[in-house]
Protein backbone atom coordinates (compact mmCIF):
# COMPACT_ATOMS: atom_id res chain seq x y z
CA UNK A 1 0.00 0.00 0.00
CA UNK A 2 1.47 3.51 -0.73
CA UNK A 3 0.89 6.00 1.76
CA UNK A 4 -0.85 9.09 0.89
CA UNK A 5 0.64 12.55 0.44
CA UNK A 6 -0.15 13.54 3.41
CA UNK A 7 1.25 10.63 5.22
CA UNK A 8 4.66 11.12 3.57
CA UNK A 9 4.56 14.71 4.44
CA UNK A 10 3.69 14.39 7.56
CA UNK A 11 7.06 11.57 8.18
CA UNK A 12 9.52 14.48 6.60
CA UNK A 13 8.29 17.16 8.52
CA UNK A 14 8.72 14.96 11.98
CA UNK A 15 12.60 14.02 10.62
CA UNK A 16 13.15 17.55 9.01
CA UNK A 17 10.70 19.87 10.59
CA UNK A 18 7.64 22.40 8.98
CA UNK A 19 9.77 24.82 7.73
CA UNK A 20 12.52 23.11 6.47
CA UNK A 21 10.12 20.66 4.66
CA UNK A 22 8.52 23.66 3.00
CA UNK A 23 11.89 24.70 1.65
CA UNK A 24 12.93 21.23 0.38
CA UNK A 25 8.89 20.79 -0.91
CA UNK A 26 9.44 24.02 -3.02
CA UNK A 27 12.80 23.74 -4.50
CA UNK A 28 13.60 23.16 -8.06
CA UNK A 29 17.06 21.04 -8.65
CA UNK A 30 18.16 20.01 -12.09
CA UNK A 31 20.62 17.48 -12.14
CA UNK A 32 22.88 16.68 -15.13
CA UNK A 33 24.12 12.91 -15.51
CA UNK A 34 22.29 9.97 -13.94
CA UNK A 35 25.43 7.87 -13.70
CA UNK A 36 27.49 7.18 -10.45
CA UNK A 37 27.02 10.66 -9.11
CA UNK A 38 23.25 11.37 -10.53
CA UNK A 39 21.90 8.35 -9.43
CA UNK A 40 22.72 8.36 -5.75
CA UNK A 41 22.14 12.21 -5.92
CA UNK A 42 18.70 11.98 -7.40
CA UNK A 43 17.79 9.35 -4.75
CA UNK A 44 19.15 11.41 -1.97
CA UNK A 45 17.05 14.48 -2.60
CA UNK A 46 14.11 12.52 -3.24
CA UNK A 47 14.06 11.01 -0.30
CA UNK A 48 14.55 14.23 1.51
CA UNK A 49 11.52 15.62 -0.10
CA UNK A 50 12.77 18.04 -2.63
CA UNK A 51 9.74 18.58 -4.47
CA UNK A 52 10.91 19.26 -8.49
CA UNK A 53 13.53 17.07 -9.71
CA UNK A 54 14.78 17.95 -13.56
CA UNK A 55 16.91 15.18 -14.77
CA UNK A 56 18.95 14.87 -17.80
CA UNK A 57 20.85 12.07 -19.73
CA UNK A 58 20.95 10.74 -22.95
CA UNK A 59 22.74 7.22 -21.85
CA UNK A 60 21.26 3.99 -21.42
CA UNK A 61 21.97 1.32 -18.27
CA UNK A 62 24.71 -0.70 -19.05
CA UNK A 63 25.55 -4.04 -17.22
CA UNK A 64 29.05 -1.85 -16.10
CA UNK A 65 26.50 0.65 -14.24
CA UNK A 66 25.82 -2.09 -12.09
CA UNK A 67 28.43 -1.78 -9.56
CA UNK A 68 28.34 1.76 -8.83
CA UNK A 69 24.73 3.40 -10.17
CA UNK A 70 21.45 2.77 -8.55
CA UNK A 71 18.93 0.69 -11.10
CA UNK A 72 18.71 -2.88 -11.83
CA UNK A 73 19.67 -5.69 -13.87
CA UNK A 74 15.86 -5.98 -15.37
CA UNK A 75 16.65 -2.39 -16.06
CA UNK A 76 19.06 -2.70 -18.43
CA UNK A 77 19.00 -1.08 -21.58
CA UNK A 78 16.24 1.31 -20.73
CA UNK A 79 17.75 4.95 -21.07
CA UNK A 80 18.28 6.22 -17.64
CA UNK A 81 16.23 9.18 -17.10
CA UNK A 82 13.10 6.39 -17.18
CA UNK A 83 14.48 4.05 -15.07
CA UNK A 84 15.73 6.58 -12.57
CA UNK A 85 12.35 8.16 -12.60
CA UNK A 86 10.72 4.52 -12.49
CA UNK A 87 12.85 4.19 -8.99
CA UNK A 88 12.16 7.22 -7.97
CA UNK A 89 8.56 7.15 -8.01
CA UNK A 90 8.71 3.87 -5.82
CA UNK A 91 11.10 5.94 -3.75
CA UNK A 92 8.97 9.26 -3.48
CA UNK A 93 5.86 8.97 -5.18
CA UNK A 94 4.91 12.89 -4.54
CA UNK A 95 8.62 14.99 -5.86
CA UNK A 96 7.74 16.00 -9.19
CA UNK A 97 10.21 14.41 -11.99
CA UNK A 98 10.65 15.83 -15.23
CA UNK A 99 13.41 14.19 -17.54
CA UNK A 100 14.96 14.88 -20.61
CA UNK A 101 17.20 12.54 -22.60
CA UNK A 102 19.89 14.08 -24.37
CA UNK A 103 23.29 14.83 -24.38
CA UNK A 104 24.31 18.38 -22.85
CA UNK A 105 26.44 20.95 -25.24
CA UNK A 106 27.64 24.18 -25.45
CA UNK A 107 24.72 25.51 -27.07
CA UNK A 108 21.78 24.13 -25.63
CA UNK A 109 23.26 25.63 -22.02
CA UNK A 110 21.04 28.77 -22.74
CA UNK A 111 17.67 28.68 -21.93
CA UNK A 112 17.95 24.90 -20.29
CA UNK A 113 18.15 25.92 -16.23
CA UNK A 114 15.46 28.67 -16.85
CA UNK A 115 13.56 27.26 -14.08
CA UNK A 116 16.07 25.65 -11.81
CA UNK A 117 16.94 26.75 -8.27
CA UNK A 118 20.19 24.52 -8.12
CA UNK A 119 22.09 23.01 -10.62
CA UNK A 120 24.00 19.90 -10.05
CA UNK A 121 26.54 18.63 -12.56
CA UNK A 122 27.17 14.57 -12.39
CA UNK A 123 29.07 14.02 -15.29
CA UNK A 124 31.64 11.03 -15.79
CA UNK A 125 34.49 13.09 -18.17
CA UNK A 126 36.44 16.49 -16.69
CA UNK A 127 35.88 17.93 -20.20
CA UNK A 128 32.02 17.77 -20.06
CA UNK A 129 32.04 18.69 -16.53
CA UNK A 130 34.51 21.94 -17.27
CA UNK A 131 32.16 22.51 -20.15
CA UNK A 132 28.96 22.92 -17.87
CA UNK A 133 29.91 24.29 -15.35
CA UNK A 134 31.55 27.01 -17.25
CA UNK A 135 28.26 27.82 -19.37
CA UNK A 136 26.25 27.83 -16.23
CA UNK A 137 28.47 30.34 -14.58
CA UNK A 138 28.64 32.05 -17.72
CA UNK A 139 24.87 31.85 -19.03
CA UNK A 140 23.39 31.90 -15.01
CA UNK A 141 25.70 33.40 -12.65
CA UNK A 142 23.12 34.16 -10.03
CA UNK A 143 22.41 30.67 -9.93
CA UNK A 144 24.19 27.90 -7.85
CA UNK A 145 25.75 24.72 -9.12
CA UNK A 146 27.19 21.78 -7.16
CA UNK A 147 30.01 19.79 -9.33
CA UNK A 148 31.62 16.44 -8.00
CA UNK A 149 35.74 16.17 -9.21
CA UNK A 150 37.46 13.05 -8.17
CA UNK A 151 36.41 9.70 -6.86
CA UNK A 152 37.68 6.97 -8.39
CA UNK A 153 39.93 4.25 -6.98
CA UNK A 154 40.12 3.10 -3.59
CA UNK A 155 42.04 5.90 -1.33
CA UNK A 156 40.49 7.00 1.77
CA UNK A 157 37.12 8.52 1.62
CA UNK A 158 38.26 11.38 3.93
CA UNK A 159 40.27 12.89 1.74
CA UNK A 160 37.03 13.92 -0.58
CA UNK A 161 35.36 17.42 0.28
CA UNK A 162 33.72 20.03 -0.05
CA UNK A 163 35.09 23.57 -1.57
CA UNK A 164 33.48 27.07 -2.37
CA UNK A 165 35.48 27.50 -5.24
CA UNK A 166 33.26 31.05 -5.86
CA UNK A 167 30.29 32.71 -4.31
CA UNK A 168 28.25 30.43 -6.43
CA UNK A 169 30.33 27.12 -6.94
CA UNK A 170 30.58 24.16 -5.04
CA UNK A 171 32.97 21.49 -6.26
CA UNK A 172 33.00 18.22 -4.16
CA UNK A 173 35.29 15.42 -4.09
CA UNK A 174 39.07 15.07 -3.64
CA UNK A 175 39.86 16.85 -6.70
CA UNK A 176 42.50 14.23 -8.20
CA UNK A 177 41.49 10.86 -8.95
CA UNK A 178 39.80 11.07 -12.12
CA UNK A 179 38.33 7.79 -13.54
CA UNK A 180 40.25 9.57 -17.12
CA UNK A 181 43.75 8.19 -15.09
CA UNK A 182 42.49 5.11 -15.55
CA UNK A 183 41.23 4.26 -11.71
CA UNK A 184 38.30 2.32 -11.42
CA UNK A 185 35.42 3.61 -10.25
CA UNK A 186 33.46 2.05 -6.71
CA UNK A 187 30.84 1.92 -5.36
CA UNK A 188 31.63 3.33 -1.35
CA UNK A 189 33.94 6.22 -2.76
CA UNK A 190 31.35 7.33 -5.97
CA UNK A 191 28.31 7.17 -3.47
CA UNK A 192 30.83 9.64 -0.56
CA UNK A 193 31.31 11.88 -3.60
CA UNK A 194 27.69 12.01 -4.30
CA UNK A 195 26.08 12.23 -1.08
CA UNK A 196 28.73 15.20 -0.52
CA UNK A 197 27.32 16.54 -3.49
CA UNK A 198 23.51 16.36 -2.21
CA UNK A 199 24.17 17.28 1.14
CA UNK A 200 25.45 20.65 -0.38
CA UNK A 201 22.35 20.97 -2.50
CA UNK A 202 20.03 20.51 0.92
CA UNK A 203 22.02 23.12 2.65
CA UNK A 204 21.76 25.86 -0.22
CA UNK A 205 17.81 24.79 -0.45
CA UNK A 206 18.16 25.40 3.49
CA UNK A 207 20.01 28.76 2.95
CA UNK A 208 23.25 28.02 4.01
CA UNK A 209 26.05 28.57 1.77
CA UNK A 210 28.98 27.90 3.03
CA UNK A 211 30.23 24.58 3.35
Amino acid sequence: MIPSREQMQKALCERHGTKMQERFNNAKVTICGLGGLGSNIAIALARAGVGHLHLIDFDKVDISNLNRQQYFTDQLDMYKTDAMKENLARIAPYVEVTCECMKITEDVIPGLFDDADIICEAFDRPEAKAMLVNGVLCEYPDKKIVSGSGMAGLDSANKIHTRKVMKNFYLCGDEEADSCMGLSLVSARVLVCAAHEATMILRLIAGETEV
